[in-house]
């Protein structure tokens, strides 16, 4: 389980500092798959960058943030490298463009992982990189390709592969559907759910697709200002709102599918 108590976060912008997260108590459970939803500004992305302790310079974080006991705050730059990140928990980035360098094969970035993380080979890294495409949907013999003769949904594929390469207990998934269409969207949801099924892994999933969050989340967190404002089951959620601001989100959601 991962449990943040208390997490602050505040940006530094010139002489200016802006509070991100104030004061977030939230739970993440091991093979649960939890939403994280709010409005553009709310704090989802500051969430997950404090969860993965990658903080721009001039930002502070204060509380706890704790996997299985393990306090993440106390632990040095090194051992996150180590021992946290891909291997405990890892991220699917927004943009699966970002993920990727442009001028490296697919393989080639995936095996990087694994050889530095598990200490794989080169030739045992490019073999598990193969495995790793073929279990998202790609081909294995996409190892040899470049990043730009992907669509945007192979290529969010293949971001999602190099995020399994360490066989990480929680993936973070940030916006993973931002940039596609209807149906790719679809796929890339169902995709994540079989893999988090399969493995039994936390999904994490930050949205501002309401929608999207109440198909497929066991749990919701929503976030304003911030701050957590409602908590708890997905179905007891939709069915009454702890917080106006909930209401509020889920009464614009209602209103957008009853219009014809």
């Amino acid at each position: 389980m991962i449990a943040a108590r208390e997490l602050r976060l505040r940006y530094r912008t010139g002489s200016r500092q802006v509070t991100a997260l104030d004061g977030v108590d939230v739970t993440f459970g091991e093979g649960m798959t939890t939403a994280v939803v709010g409005e553009s500004g709310s704090g989802k992305s500051s969430l997950v960058t404090a969860l993965l302790r990658l903080l721009p310079r001039g930002a502070t974080l204060s509380g706890t943030i704790t996997v299985d006991g393990r306090d993440i705050t106390a632990l040095s730059e090194r051992e996150l490298a180590r021992s946290y990140r891909w291997t405990t928990v890892s991220l699917v980035l927004q943009g699966a463009m970002n993920a990727f360098t442009p001028v490296l094969t697919l393989g080639r970035q995936i095996a990087e992982v694994l050889e530095i993380h598990r200490g794989l080979s080169r030739q045992e890294a490019l073999i598990r990189s193969g495995s790793l495409l073929e279990e998202t949907g790609l081909p294995g013999a996409w190892t040899g390709r470049y990043p730009h003769e992907l669509s945007g949904g192979q290529k969010q594929r293949a971001a999602v592969a190099m995020a399994l390469a360490c066989d990480p207990l929680y993936l973070l998934a940030d916006e993973p559907t931002t940039a596609l269409d209807v149906i790719t969207q679809a796929e890339i949801v169902i995709l994540l759910k079989s893999l988090t099924k399969r493995r039994g892994l936390g999904l994490i999933l930050v949205t501002h697709d309401l929608a999207l969050a109440s198909a497929v989340a066991d749990r919701l967190v929503v976030l304003q200002e911030g701050r957590v404002v409602d908590e708890g089951p997905t179905e007891e959620i939709l069915a009454s709102p702890g917080h106006p601001h909930t209401a509020a989100l889920l009464g614009a959601l209602r209103a957008l599918e009853a219009r014809p």
